[in-house]
């Protein structure tokens, strides 16, 4: 794989985790894991159109 999609997936999976903490969730609560998992999702997608 190329780099920028390992950036973007560890760029939206971070971005993802830390969404719960602006409501005083955990990162590791099940919504953590959860907009963790969409945003490396998300990451990967972008970093698939990046790395055209």
């Amino acid at each position: 794989m190329r780099s920028p999609i390992w950036i973007g997936i560890f760029i939206g999976s971070t971005i993802g985790g830390f969404i719960p903490e602006l409501w005083g969730g955990d990162m590791l609560s099940y919504s953590g894991v959860l907009l963790s998992g969409a945003g490396a999702f998300v990451g990967l997608w972008l970093g698939a159109r990046a790395s055209r």
